[in-house]
């Protein structure tokens, strides 16, 4: 199976630390996120990794993966982004990963096992996580909400925490009928509309058209997201 890393942002929330580099290349107790990545990737069965690049591309060469480039990189969100991977998609399954987490092969694991058109990992206790992480823990959070193992809900302002079932951690999975769906979907956008549209809020359309069921695995190992320079001081 194979997997494709998004990297194309700079993740300017990062402040200096971006400056030079793309956003996956923080070092978290002296790795690189993405050298993180591919370790996980590797060790839960994954035989070819993909990235999708824009900001300062030429940094993430060294590490030999295979590349999609988007040169609207400024200019479009992250759907945009993996839409440049579109010859892998359309050809078998692929896991897709956010650049700015941390995980174990286990969640990779977890992926590779499911038989879902679209399947996405979460995190039940993900509370305490972001109790630790923010003063308040719904200022970061997105609705999450479930029905067996089926997503119902994902990625609007939640007023309650028992709206917010887990935390969607930025690792999926995509079958080529899936991706059909993204491109279905994204067909019907206007430009503008699409090269806006962000991951949840791409789920979100999936789950409201209702042809094909987003399902939920459910992880307890570790993980993170490193969002902002003070994410990264609580994780060292």
């Amino acid at each position: 199976m194979r997997a494709i890393i998004l990297a194309a942002g700079r993740g300017s929330r990062m402040q200096t630390l971006t400056e030079e580099q793309p956003k996956c290349l923080t070092e978290l107790h002296g790795k690189p996120l993405l050298a993180r990545q591919i370790e996980a990737l590797r060790g839960g069965g994954i035989s070819e990794i993909g990235i999708v690049t824009g900001y300062r591309r030429e940094k993430l060469q060294p590490f030999g993966l295979v590349e999609f480039h988007n040169p609207l990189w400024q200019t479009t969100n992250m759907v945009s982004s993996l839409a440049a991977a579109d010859s892998w998609l359309v050809d078998g399954p692929c896991i897709v990963s956010y650049s700015d987490i941390f995980y174990e092969p286990s969640a990779v694991e977890l992926l590779r096992a499911s038989t879902a058109d679209i399947a996405i990992t979460h995190d039940p206790d993900w509370l305490e996580v972001w109790s630790r992480r923010f003063d308040d823990p719904l200022e970061d959070a997105e609705t999450f909400r479930l029905d067996g193992d089926r997503v119902i809900e994902i990625g609007n302002r939640p007023q309650t925490v028992s709206e917010v079932e887990g935390q969607y951690m930025g690792l999926l999975r995509f079958t080529p009928t899936g991706w059909a769906e993204v491109q279905r979907i994204r067909a019907e956008l206007p430009e503008a509309e699409r090269n806006r549209t962000h991951m949840t809020g791409l789920l979100g359309r999936i789950i409201a058209a209702g042809r094909v069921p987003v399902r939920a695995l459910a992880y307890r190992d570790g993980w993170g997201e490193i969002d902002t320079a003070t994410d990264l001081e609580s994780y060292q």
